[in-house]
């Protein structure tokens, strides 16, 4: 059975499991939905129309669903949707939806948004993805499973990085990633792939060899990028790793694509 505490504000209409725990000082706004063992630590401050799923726990001072810092967002009722088995830590902020961006901020299972994380309106994660402290997103930002966001880097709106890509510390991304890519710097480069993060995933040899050889294929064979892109040969591209990549390039992109310096 949850606890309520006495300090806590549970404005009415909002929905609360029995079995959620709402620690003091904690306000949960008159939209929100709270599922099964939900644990807000205190002082937590949930708005809008925000549902978080089953045994996500949500640390002190942690700004969850308020209005989005777009100048175009007009009070419409958007919406955040968080996953099951969340962690997220203090002085994280998270904003729901717009008109001109789907109305809707999704954030999957088991994910790690660690001490002053910030995912902006309209960003849709995946399931295991991690936000180092001060890991930040710009609006319309898309991140596949098992992401890795580096501390104090910034995701440009718009930007789309694949699964298993890992982004390192105090980078600024202003391109798309492809999946199982690595990019660090200033203006973040590829410096290759998340090799260790496919071996702790269990990725075959096979796929990871395959892979890299695309990789070197994709970004230094003969002809355009976007032509490479449709002619990687066929030893390659039967391979799940290689064939998650070329989905991902051959998808539209806002913003272009990260290369390696």
């Amino acid at each position: 059975m949850g606890r309520i505490h006495q300090t806590a504000i549970i404005e009415d209409g909002a929905s609360v499991h029995p079995d959620a725990d709402v620690g003091p000082f904690c306000v949960v706004g008159k939209d929100v939905m709270l599922a099964a063992d939900v644990t807000l630590k205190s002082h937590v401050a949930v708005a809008g129309n925000t549902k978080i799923g089953r045994g996500t726990t949500i640390f002190p001072f942690a700004s969850i669903g308020h209005a989005p810092q777009d100048l175009k967002y007009n009070g419409e009722n958007s919406e955040l949707v968080i996953g099951e088995n969340c962690t997220i830590r203090e002085h994280v902020t998270i904003n729901p939806g717009t008109e001109g961006g789907g109305m809707q901020t999704r954030i999957g299972d088991n994910c790690l948004l660690m001490i002053g994380a910030h995912v902006a309106h309209d960003c849709i994660l995946g399931d295991h993805v991690i936000l180092v402290n001060n890991a930040t997103l710009g609006g319309h930002v898309m991140l596949g499973d098992f992401v890795i966001i580096g501390g104090l880097s910034a995701v440009h709106q718009f930007v789309r990085i694949g699964e298993h890509a890992m982004i390192g510390g105090a980078s600024g991304v202003e391109t798309d990633i492809i999946p199982f890519g690595s990019a660090t710097g200033n203006r973040a480069a590829l410096g290759g792939l998340n090799l260790t993060g496919m071996k702790r995933r269990g990725f075959s040899r096979d796929d990871i060899h395959a892979l890299r050889s695309a990789y070197k294929y994709l970004f230094s064979g003969d002809g355009t990028f976007a032509e490479r892109c449709k002619s990687v040969p066929e030893e390659y591209s039967k391979f799940l790793s290689v064939q998650t990549v070329l989905n991902f390039v051959n998808e539209e992109t806002k913003r272009g694509f990260c290369h390696p310096e």
